[in-house]
């Protein structure tokens, strides 16, 4: 029988293809969770412990995971779970630190669908009910896994009745069971149940670490993004891996296709409302310049880009630090560039220990009112004044000397440093040993100083050098070179120190002690002072206390 024309050839070519479904794209903060503990950013020690205490069959029946979010709690106590649970590709694996990810209880704790490992988040299940399903729960056995294991995550939520009723099962657990807990509030947790586990605290993780693992996220996603970009989001991420993934995911699809979808650094700052680090330099060379209307100016700038003002005195004070750093010797910081740096080295010359210890305070004071006001922007341009206005003002103590010493209080003029990028401003030679020591101080070499107030009187004083006298034995032999390095270091490579054991002058302490005595016998001289002193023979001259203030 033939077949008709509108039946064709008579083979059957079954269904057209199908396009494969879309998937739901995963963001970068679950698709790239930790795994096997080697993939732990910055928890080295937490798996050392681990480690030793599988190998050693040391194994607690709970674990107490503490830390700031995003430092990976929930993901470790999965990890101990599949851990406790691997029984190998083969099926006769035991308890490992290395899960091998292929077995079924690896691969089906990965996915949560383990019917022996239960996670519970205490956040929306707070009451003793919930707690009593897992109280009742424990006398059985596990189904198929060698333990059976409870993650509760945010476990400070909590109830105070739903502590006390999981507190007899956690203190004596069956051999089966093994409980999880995961907080970021550790003080909120009691301590009956923090005596009862085993706690290990996550650390923050450094931008070092941070920067390396969303370049290498970035790589594995096939996005070119730059050095600059990365530390940016590391650093806003402070210490959280997951908050950084989330940046680092955002930044991507923030990226200008017409520059071939890199993430760059500029692009990052204004996506995250940053301050850029030139222009909170320029800023801080105005306030230092005592040039007001172009720091109120620079700050309208930025605020006008969408930066927060609490983000700008937060800049300020992250500089000031800086500086402050650098003039203590501290390494080299590697997040910061060639800029910042040599910024810093010539603020640090230039400024001494108390003047920046003067600047970070009014900085911090000035942080915490923007925080707390009404308006920040007000409360900022107030802020920056207080500063430019501060710098005007006499060094404390300065000041104190020449009230010490009855003359005129001077008032310096608005203008304490000019930019990094001129030429520094001269500092004057001290004109006599009492101000050699000052500087000192200045410098923050206070064990000098004191060791030169002390220990040696003057004998000759011809800048640039100055002779001295030791009035006491020196334990180093070789005290001169030291003192003198230090004295170039402050002073200026032109300075040198002589010793000779010839006439000195007394010691700083020694000439402040013979004031004293001479002012006390002149108080003691007065007829009046001397009548009180005979009539009370057991009255004595004490140095009077200082005024309170409203006292």
């Amino acid at each position: 029988m033939s077949e008709s024309e509108d039946d064709g050839p008579g083979f059957d070519l079954g269904e057209p293809p199908q396009p494969a479904p879309a998937q739901p794209y995963r963001v970068l903060a679950r698709k790239y969770r930790p795994q096997h503990f080697s993939e732990l950013i910055g928890q080295e020690a937490m798996v050392q412990t681990l480690a030793n205490a599988i190998r050693r069959d040391r194994l607690a029946h709970a674990f107490l995971m503490t830390g700031v979010r995003g430092v990976g709690k929930t993901s470790t106590a999965r990890l101990i779970a599949k851990a406790l649970n691997c029984i190998g590709p083969d099926g006769r694996g035991g308890p490992t630190i290395d899960p091998c990810g292929q077995c079924e209880p690896c691969k089906a704790i990965t996915e949560g669908r383990h019917i022996d490992v239960v996670e519970m988040d205490a956040a929306s299940n707070t009451g003793v009910d919930d707690v009593r399903e897992i109280i009742d729960a424990v006398r059985y056995s596990s189904v198929s896994a060698r333990y059976k294991i409870y993650i509760i995550d945010e476990v400070h939520m909590l109830t105070r009745n739903a502590f006390n009723a999981l507190l007899k099962t956690l203190e004596e657990p069956p051999p089966h069971v093994k409980f999880i807990f995961a907080t970021t509030e550790i003080r909120k947790v009691p301590v009956t149940v923090l005596s009862r586990c085993q706690r290990f605290d996550l650390r923050r993780i450094s931008a070092e670490k941070l920067a390396a693992h969303f370049g290498a996220v970035a790589q594995a996603e096939g996005v070119d993004a730059d050095d600059e970009a990365l530390m940016l989001i590391a650093r806003a991420a402070e210490g959280s891996a997951r908050d950084g993934l989330s940046m680092l995911d955002q930044a991507i699809a923030h990226a200008d296709d017409a520059g071939g979808g890199k993430v760059t650094g500029p692009d990052v700052r204004a996506m995250l409302g940053l301050s850029d680090r030139g222009s909170t330099r320029a800023l801080m060379a105005l306030l230092l310049a005592g040039d007001g209307r172009s720091a109120l100016a620079q700050l309208a700038e930025q605020t006008d880009l969408g930066v927060d003002p609490g983000t700008v005195l937060k800049g300020l004070l992250s500089l000031c630090h800086a500086i402050t750093l650098c003039k203590a010797g501290a390494p080299v910081d590697p997040t910061q560039s060639v800029e910042e740096r040599a910024a810093c080295e010539e603020w640090a010359g230039k400024m001494g220990f108390a003047v920046l210890h003067r600047l970070w305070q009014l900085l911090l004071k000035g942080h915490d009112e923007v925080v707390r006001a009404a308006d920040p922007r007000e409360a900022a341009d107030m802020a920056l004044l207080r500063v430019i206005h501060a710098s005007t003002l006499p060094d404390p103590g300065e000041l104190a000397r020449q009230i010490a010493g009855g003359g005129a209080v001077a008032v310096a003029a608005p203008a304490s440093l000019p930019p990094p990028t001129s030429a520094p401003a001269p500092v004057s030679a001290p004109t006599s040993f009492e101000q050699v020591v000052t500087r000192m101080e200045e410098a923050g070499k206070f064990l000098i100083a004191e060791q030169l107030r002390r220990e040696f009187g003057l004998v000759d004083f011809s800048p640039p050098e100055m002779t001295l006298r030791p009035l006491k034995p020196q334990s180093d032999p070789q005290y001169g070179t030291k003192l003198n390095l230090v004295v170039r270091d402050v002073l200026g490579p032109e300075w040198r120190l002589n010793f000779a054991e010839t006439a000195a002058a007394p010691s700083l302490v020694e000439q402040e002690e013979a004031r004293e005595a001479e002012a006390r016998a002149v108080i003691l001289a007065d007829p009046l002072i001397r009548a009180a002193m005979e009539a009370f023979p057991e009255a004595e001259l004490l140095e009077a206390a200082p005024a309170k203030a409203g006292g």
